[in-house]
């Protein structure tokens, strides 16, 4: 497992992350992603620690904050050193029915880490991101007090969550103004069958030096494979819960192409799509969930692959995203580095 700087810092974080999204569901959709109970979830952990995995990823709205709660307990379970681990959750997300119980506003951010603090059972917080863009709250006011629990020690890191690259960059350019604590990554959204992400973020994200923490890599179990040619019947995630969005017309010859990659390297479509995104540059770490070891030690494997010139050439043919403008333009017009 091999460690990676997180962005323009001094942090380092394992290639994988693992996500304790699955952790501590019941009913409605928690209960649909997961409903891992302590035992399972401290197996899981054990499993990730033992692969060289340090980075645990959870938010306080996964399961109510039980996803919180249960990721917490099982570090105490297992003994894992403080210092051996960093965890990073979230905050934006609704955590009841008021007006002000949800958002990235300065009262919001500071009860929310306290609770999150408080549920996991630590002192600090390795990394506090906005899990979402917040339009009814000013910018400086979210980054001021996300500077406020950096300065009062209960945050070390602060990053963003599903932002659009003009929100990512706003955001900056008002903590380098005002002196406040830099934003480190944004988690966002990344897979062969979804890479939107490459338009405007991936290109401003290496730009400003920010590190990119991969959620989903595996499109909600579609790179799998198991839900090849429509298939109905097949079991998982995607049939419960139809999230992420997946266009299966574009997503049929890559499935296609990912199997045959797959063959070559002795290993499984799910594996390869993993190990191209930790072939991109931008890419720091790569987030998986898993409700079995099983699935987890599997996933994980994906480290010892390496893809070459033609691996990754036809995987990006099959896969590309049709050109929009400006994109065609510049195209068109070439690199004057060339």
């Amino acid at each position: 497992m091999r460690m990676r700087k997180l962005g323009n810092s001094g942090l380092f974080v394992s290639e994988l992350c693992f996500g304790a999204m699955t952790f501590g569901g019941s009913d409605g959709l928690w209960g649909q992603v997961g409903k891992l109970d302590q035992g399972e979830a401290d197996a899981l952990v054990g499993a990730a620690l033992e692969a060289g995995i340090n980075f645990f990823d959870t938010a306080n709205v996964y399961a109510h904050g039980r996803s919180e709660t249960l990721l917490g307990q099982s570090l105490r379970n297992l003994g894992v050193s403080r210092d051996d681990v960093v965890i990073a959750t979230k905050v934006a997300s609704a955590m009841g029915e008021g007006p002000n119980m949800r958002g990235a506003a300065r009262g919001h951010i500071l009860s929310q880490s306290r609770a999150s603090l408080k549920r996991l059972g630590l002192d600090h917080i390795d990394l506090y991101q906005i899990h979402a863009f917040d339009p009814a709250t000013p910018l400086e006011e979210t980054m001021d007090a996300l500077d406020t629990l950096v300065r009062a020690g209960d945050v070390r890191y602060i990053g963003l969550s599903n932002w659009a690259a003009w929100q990512v960059m706003k955001a900056l350019g008002i903590g380098r103004a005002k002196g406040l604590a830099p934003i480190i990554s944004l988690q966002a959204y990344y897979t062969l069958v979804g890479r939107e992400l490459e338009r405007e973020i991936v290109p401003m994200l290496t730009s400003e030096q920010v590190g990119l923490m991969v959620w989903s890599p595996l499109a909600g179990g579609y790179l799998t494979g198991k839900y090849s040619g429509g298939d109905g019947g097949a079991s998982g995630r995607l049939t419960e819960l139809d999230f992420p969005p997946i266009n299966r017309q574009r997503g049929e010859p890559l499935l296609a192409v990912l199997s045959a990659v797959a063959r070559k390297h002795d290993s499984t479509p799910g594996q390869i799509a993993i190990a191209w995104l930790l072939h991109q540059p931008a890419v720091t770490t790569v987030i998986l969930g898993a409700k079995r070891v099983e699935q987890l030690v599997e996933n994980m494997q994906a480290t010892r692959i390496r893809l070459d010139e033609a691996d990754l050439s036809e995987l990006d043919a099959v896969s590309k995203l049709p050109l929009e403008y400006p994109g065609w333009l510049l195209d068109r017009s070439g690199d004057r580095n060339s």
